[in-house]
């Protein structure tokens, strides 16, 4: 105890003596409107070309120092008549207090749940709120960031398939309820809170922040909004590292994962969550943008050495790393590399994230099957100025996520279902949603965004395809007619005016098969495909942000 005291000391002492730089609040994962700002301004060559976009939450003042986090094009400042900017400062300076962005989204759906990517929200009918405000406090190198999130969810009654319940059965591993309980939904949650040490391009502390890793738009592998935050200490970059051969950033967390209650997992213990992520970018390509991340999760009660607490350290393969000792330590391991790819003379990116499920055995197995338990992610984005109008974009964004198990993955044997695994009945979730791609285990979307673009201004249209769990269809349903997929489009924007930015969604969905149900019409004389009656839902969502 008193050796671990000594290192903290030493640990404060450090950040006391490093200098600290101008840093601010982070930039939480959700903000859409914002983070486009940012990732669109470098794309027309107006932003730091290493920053790889692809760990977030971000920390702008500290990668835009003339710039607020939430002020990317200055808009907010200019329009201001109040001198008062939610900011009170203190100590000759070191010190702050400022008031973070109230921000009120509201969301609904008319005919069943339908949602992913949107926090601490969960899939349900009817009406839904998230109400968010706090306090940020700096004094030298600590912050303290206060953002707790409310949720009150009508969670309507729908009518689902009597059947669902066999697709649990064959779930099994994973936490994933069809309906958070039988009443209306409603939970307080840290949010968006951390407590924090930085120092130069270095910070440590506990928070409770969403994550994203990985270069995706729509979905990643690993890390996404499309849970709750959960509580985990993080070592992580605020702003790229230079050095002699290329940038580098990253973020090293350990967690503590909870269950929703309202599935049949078999096991209610919490579940400890080691991840990595890693990005580089080479001093000789510029805008190439090289990454991994690696996540483990385990029981709380089984963790006893140095190897159980970062297993993410050790070897990437099962033969490297103790053999079939691996599977006896009941514990499950996702892993992924991506590439981003920068090209700011045409206001353009390319990106891909490729990911495995399962250790490969060795090095030789990897080589001769690498599609095994894989699934991708591979999207672009552009930008093409108008002419006429000044910082005026059409923006086009094209993503595909394929979570599906492939030929390889079922030869072996078994089918392996991205965010399920043997050991962890609870799976790759956190209170009762899915960590990464918020579109689940064995799933795949094809997601194409067109629209108008200036500043924090944009109007465009969204169009989605999106195949439910294509592993538990094969396997369990067959019939070729009775495949769940929901296709949807509609209008997505987003506004600013004054202090105020607000952000619209709505999709209208047809979803085919609705929980793999499929109701023909009958015709006469009667064919082998003939509509089904297909359920319509409206999605639609509003936020609201009030910036100081």
């Amino acid at each position: 105890m008193a050796k671990s005291f000594r290192l903290f000391n030493i640990i404060i002492v450090l950040f006391l003596i490093c200098p600290t730089g101008l840093w601010g609040q982070t930039l939480t994962v959700g903000t859409t409107a914002i983070e486009n700002a940012y990732r669109n301004a470098q794309l027309m060559g107006q932003m730091d070309s290493t920053v790889s976009f692809t760990s977030f939450p971000l920390f702008p003042d500290a990668l835009h120092k003339h710039k607020k986090n939430i002020d990317p094009d200055s808009a907010l400042h200019k329009s201001s008549r109040s001198k008062f900017d939610g900011t009170l400062h203190f100590r000759n300076e070191n010190g702050l207090i400022k008031l973070l962005p109230v921000e009120w989204i509201q969301q609904y759906n008319s005919d069943h749940p339908y949602g992913i990517n949107d926090g601490a929200m969960i899939p349900a009918r009817g009406y839904q709120t998230l109400f968010s405000a706090g306090l940020f406090v700096r004094l030298g190198p600590l912050s303290i960031q206060l953002k707790p999130e409310a949720v009150y969810a009508e969670n309507s009654y729908f009518k689902g398939n009597p059947d669902y319940q066999g697709y649990f059965k064959y779930l099994c591993y994973i936490d994933l309820p069809e309906r958070f309980g039988n009443t209306p939904y409603q939970k307080l949650f840290w949010g968006q809170s951390s407590i924090r040490l930085t120092a130069g391009s270095i910070s440590f502390g506990l928070s409770n922040e969403n994550l994203w890793w990985g270069p995706g738009t729509y979905n990643a592998l690993l890390m996404t909004n499309n849970a709750p935050g959960f509580e985990h200490f993080t070592l992580n970059t605020v702003r790229p590292v230079k050095t002699s051969i290329g940038s580098f950033e990253g973020q090293l967390i350990a967690g503590r994962l909870d269950v929703s209650g309202d599935s049949a997992t078999r096991n209610s213990n919490w579940r400890y969550l080691n991840g990595l992520e890693l990005s580089y970018q080479p001093k000789w390509i510029p805008g190439l943008f090289l990454g991994l991340t690696r996540s483990f999760i385990s029981y709380g009660k089984s963790l006893k050495s140095l190897n159980d607490y970062l297993p993410v350290i050790t070897p990437v393969t099962k033969a490297s790393d103790g053999g079939t000792s691996e599977d006896a330590k009941g514990r499950d391991q996702i892993a992924s590399i991506f590439m981003r790819w920068l090209w700011p003379e045409e206001h353009g990116e390319i990106y891909f994230e490729y990911g495995r499920e399962d250790h490969n055995w060795n090095m030789r197995d990897f080589l001769q099957e690498a599609s095994h338990s894989a699934a991708y992610i591979l999207g672009l984005r552009k930008l093409i100025p108008l002419k006429v109008h000044k910082d005026e974009y059409i923006q086009i964004n094209m993503e595909v996520s394929q979570l599906e198990s492939n030929s390889a993955t079922i030869n072996r044997g078994w089918t392996i279902d991205w965010y399920t695994h043997t050991p962890i009945t609870e799976g790759y979730t956190n209170l009762g949603q899915v960590l990464g791609a918020g579109i689940g285990p064995g799933s795949n979307l094809q997601t194409i965004q067109i629209g108008w673009v200036k500043g924090l201004k944009n109007l465009g249209i969204q169009i989605e395809r999106f195949v439910h769990n294509n592993n538990y269809f094969y396997d369990a349903i067959k019939d070729p007619r009775k495949n769940w997929v929901d296709l949807s489009g509609g209008i997505v924007a987003s506004w600013d005016i004054g202090h105020l930015l607000f952000n619209v969604n709505t999709q209208f969905i047809r979803s085919i098969n609705y929980e793999w149900q499929y109701d023909p019409k009958l015709s006469v004389p009667q064919q082998y495909w003939n509509e089904s009656r297909d359920l319509f839902n409206f999605h639609g969502q509003l936020g609201i942000q009030y910036r100081f």
